[in-house]
């Protein structure tokens, strides 16, 4: 059996400790049988049963190899133990795949591929990207966070919302690859949306109608990214 290199220190991706205690229980498994797997067959001998117990009490989460070695004893993948993956590498790890597999199949060199890894700075080609897709199984809204480019949708998004939308369709296609007609039913309706939040406000409230105004447009530019994803579901546009 393969045995990652123990990494005891070494900090992994979010862990989700309830799948593990959920995954354990159901085989019948105490925390020493968890302990004594991880130490007998993956080579990680500091593991002890309170180590388990920590983890699944999120107290301490598994590095890399641990979540690996941890998602072989339970007989399930490592994608059944980690939260939401939001990285690069953590999408990786959730699909089981080596670096080697991930960087062959979107065409970099293994060097380069662990450095964007590192970094978080993805750099690759509109067919990369679509291969990393592929490889990784992402969802769009996983493409755009893992290839770095949330925080200008983020960006554009305010301007579309806040201006005239029309001028933001053709920028916002550039990140998010949606049929034009689905993204400009999309940019409308979350400009409608929080314009027609902004003049509900100001009609509603008292004497602090500026500031609550501003509270809620704020809010609603915070979450303007999540709005856009629930709004291009919404319009089936994907």
């Amino acid at each position: 059996m393969r045995q990652p290199s123990a990494q005891p220190n070494h900090p992994g991706p979010p862990f989700n400790a309830p799948a593990a205690r959920r995954l354990r229980a159901a085989l019948g498994m105490g925390p020493e049988h968890v302990a004594y797997g991880l130490r007998a067959s993956y080579g990680l001998p500091y593991v002890t049963p309170d180590l388990v117990i920590a983890w699944e009490r999120g107290t301490l989460s598994p590095s890399n190899p641990e979540l690996t070695a941890l998602a072989g004893v339970l007989w399930c993948s490592p994608g059944e133990l980690i939260g939401r993956a939001r990285t690069l590498k953590e999408h990786r790890i959730a699909r089981a795949l080596a670096p080697e597999d991930v960087a062959r199949a979107v065409g970099h060199d293994l060097d380069v591929y662990l450095r964007m890894e590192d970094t978080g700075q993805w750099r690759g080609t509109d067919r990369q990207a679509a291969a990393l897709a592929e490889v990784l199984e992402l969802s769009l809204p996983d493409l755009v966070t893992v290839t770095g480019r949330e925080g200008k949708l983020a960006e554009l998004l305010r301007s579309a919302v806040a201006t005239r939308w029309q001028a933001y369709v053709r920028p916002v296609g550039k990140i998010v690859p949606l049929e034009r007609r689905h993204l400009e039913h999309t940019l409308q309706a979350l400009h409608q949306e929080y314009q027609g939040q902004m003049v509900a406000t100001l009609s509603w409230a008292g004497g602090n109608a500026a500031d609550d105004s501003r509270d809620a447009g704020r809010d609603f530019l915070d979450r303007i990214v999540e709005r856009f994803w629930t709004a291009v579901e919404n319009s089936s546009a994907y």
